[in-house]
């Protein structure tokens, strides 16, 4: 996966603002294994050292903006992203009294935020990647830009630290797939992870392919056509077998979260079939690509367009789970009470209307999410935070817990801004 590298300094002081803008504009992107990227750096992940520098930031009494965006297609198309953004901007700037931000501090989180609109506005800043994550802050000249493979929903922050719940959980969170594409005679493996697309080693079958049936050669009427296709059918069992053989085997010694399978026809479901259960129970989709297109760009793509579409349907199965264990009480609805279950550590599944968004607070001693100040009685001085749904995301992160957006329109509407499954009642 690509990677946008600093255009960054967290030295205090050390350098002009104008300085920081010329830089704002370079873009340093990591490639997939065997792919140059435009330095010639071959697939790394985020860039060395950002996370551990982002954590490191201590802003003192200046704000960190925090932008994730996600990129898909739907996103890109006719510039959707750029209107998500302004309009976010819009609520964040309205919002930013609620903060009680000296003016000059609110002045600078104001000129944050028009770096990141203006970095956006530029096409060559954006990432070939499905999401990136911005994070800005003036007073200590950071501006730094990370391309992801995934974002859970677009989100825009101000905070006394950098918000990096996402960026530190990506990796894991995206796990290793494996990827194969095939057709009848042949099978290319590929690892695909949150930043890397690597092709391991394929398999190649023998084939009739080209020596045409003729009936005038093959002995009485009939019986040359059945052997001729009884041999076809039984060279594509072997190659199946052989695939299933392999996957077997590559997954043995690393174990993957999933399985895609791949061909230019109904090829990758023949496949299915002859999975081992170990292997069938993790197979996630299937999808149209034919080897001879298969480039770690064309792979990854088309593995993240499977994954996106198991999620979805999984996202309605997890909604179901909520509701019925309304009843029994282990899922609840509702964002105070999940504020609360997320407090005590009780969440196993955070599930989150994918345009939910509400203003609130963080009890001062306590730490915990409210919506109400009343509700931080005794636990500290009430803060204010722009969006209590966004601060549960990245809370969860912080908690290991497994955060599920969910965009499918019906099961959206089922939650009430927020929702989840819990561990223990």
């Amino acid at each position: 996966m690509a990677v946008i590298a600093s255009r960054s300094s967290s030295r205090v002081g050390r350098e002009s603002r104008e300085g920081r803008e010329s830089r704002e504009g370079e873009v340093r992107e990591g490639g997939n294994e065997g792919q140059g990227s435009r330095n010639g750096r071959k697939g790394e992940s985020l860039p060395g050292g950002v996370l551990e520098r982002l954590t490191r930031i201590e802003p003192g009494k200046h704000r960190v903006v925090t932008c994730y965006l996600k990129l898909e297609p739907r996103d890109r198309n006719r510039g959707k992203y750029l209107i998500k953004v302004k309009n976010r901007v819009k609520s964040v700037l309205g919002a930013l009294p609620r903060l009680g931000l000296e003016r000059a501090v609110a002045e600078e989180v104001a000129r944050d935020l028009d770096r990141v609109q203006q970095f956006l506005r530029t096409p060559g800043n954006l990432p070939h990647t499905h999401g990136l994550a911005i994070f800005a802050c003036e007073g200590i000249g950071l501006f730094e830009a990370v391309a992801l493979p995934v974002v859970h929903r677009s989100r825009l922050a101000v905070n006394g630290s950098a918000l990096v719940g996402e960026l530190a959980s990506v990796e894991d969170e995206f796990g290793r797939l494996l990827t194969v594409v095939l057709d009848r005679t042949s099978a290319r493996f590929f690892e695909v992870t949150a930043y890397r697309t690597t092709e391991l080693a394929g398999l190649r079958a023998d084939s009739t392919r080209g020596k045409r049936f003729h009936g005038d050669h093959e002995g009485s009427s009939g019986w040359g056509e059945h052997t001729y296709n009884n041999r076809i059918r039984q060279e594509k069992q072997r190659h199946f077998e052989g695939i299933s053989r392999e996957l077997f085997t590559i997954d043995r010694k690393r174990p993957a979260q999933g399985i895609v399978l791949t061909g230019p026809g109904p090829e990758a479901r023949a496949v299915e079939p002859f999975l081992h259960t170990y292997l069938a129970e993790r197979l996630i989709g299937t999808a149209r690509l034919n080897p001879k297109d298969a480039t770690p760009a064309a792979v990854q793509a088309t593995t993240l367009a499977v994954r996106e579409a198991y999620e979805r349907a999984a996202e309605r199965a997890l909604v179901h789970e909520m509701r019925e264990g309304i009843g029994t009480g282990w899922g609840i609805n509702g964002i105070t009470p999940t504020l609360r279950a997320l407090s005590r550590g009780q969440v196993r599944s955070l599930l989150v209307h994918s345009d939910a968004s509400q203003p609130g607070f963080r009890c001062g001693d306590s730490g915990r999410l409210a919506l109400h100040e009343r509700e931080c009685r005794g636990e500290g001085t009430p803060i204010p935070v722009l969006d209590v749904v966004d601060d549960a995301i990245e809370e969860a992160l912080r908690q290991s817990v497994d955060v599920n957006v969910v965009y499918e329109p019906e099961a959206r509407d089922a939650i009430e801004g927020l929702g989840a499954l819990l561990r223990f009642r």
